[in-house]
């Protein structure tokens, strides 16, 4: 889903490995159905969600007015005259792909399967909250960038599907920076240091580290991953805002150590010794 590099277990195995069966998915998928329930019924999910946003409008007042502020890591050089900018992901952060999640459990599968066809359908709605933010930021006259790790092959379905909710998308210069284009890899480090040369980034939102930092410095054990979460203390909710995606994400693959289980099986003892009672 979120692009390639964030693979669920089942994903990696039955891409790479080939080790589980068919059965093992719809096992991996049942697993998974509460995450989506909650995702697509919960109305704290929602409240959640439009309560970031909320407080992303504050702090992009602040960073407006201070020029010394910036949310990336990757603005090195002077940037205060620089014009602002914000970045987003899109899945699960402007677009809401619950209903690519709920296919793939009732039919059994797992992603990759039908997510290119649902990525072409163009039928995401919006994230609670991310539309007024997002004409909130237009109205103050800052640039905004899209950063997903969506495959190039799905930018103008992606393009029509912002465009079709009503979101603001500029056609000056590319804004939709999608994974394999010029080259880009799945870490989007690279993405983050080319816009940054010309805006000064004032904030970003994303669902995934890799969101806001590098990939190598994000796919460490889980342990560590807690450990980068108080490391940047200080740039959550002021100039990082993080969507919470219980459904997937490089978080599952941590516990695993990033590596693959040989099974079903033993992906779930992985699982029962990572809890902390």
């Amino acid at each position: 889903m979120k692009s390639l590099r964030q693979i669920f277990l089942i994903v990696v195995i039955s891409l790479n490995n080939n080790v589980f069966s068919s059965e093992d998915d719809k096992t991996f998928q049942e697993q998974s159905m509460l995450s989506v329930l909650y995702a697509q019924t919960a109305a704290e999910f929602s409240a959640n969600n439009i309560q970031v946003y909320n407080n992303a409008k504050i702090y992009l007042d602040m960073a407006l007015i201070d020029k010394s502020w910036t949310a990336a890591l990757e603005q090195k050089l002077e940037y205060s005259s620089k014009k602002p900018a914000i970045i987003l992901d899109i899945d699960e952060t402007v677009l809401d792909n619950t209903p690519f999640q709920a296919r793939t459990i009732i039919k059994g599968l797992s992603y990759p399967n039908g997510w290119v066809d649902w990525a072409n359908e163009g039928q995401a709605t919006a994230v609670a909250g991310v539309s007024d933010f997002l004409e909130y930021a237009n109205k103050k006259g800052v640039k905004i960038f899209y950063v997903t790790n969506r495959i190039h092959i799905l930018e103008k379905a992606t393009k029509e599907n912002l465009i079709k909710l009503g979101l603001p998308f500029d056609n000056d210069i590319d804004v939709l920076l999608m994974k394999e284009e010029n080259g880009w890899t799945s870490d989007k480090t690279s993405r983050r240091e080319l816009i940054a040369k010309d805006y000064r980034i004032l904030l970003m939102v994303g669902d995934q580290l890799t969101d806001f930092i590098s990939s190598e410095e994000a796919y460490v054990h889980h342990v560590e991953r807690k450990k980068i979460a108080a490391k940047y203390s200080d740039m959550w909710g002021t100039k990082w805002f993080v969507i919470t995606n219980p459904m997937y994400g490089r978080w599952e693959y941590s516990i695993y150590d990033n590596k693959s289980p040989e099974s079903e099986e033993e992906a779930k003892a992985i699982r029962i010794n990572s809890l902390r009672p």
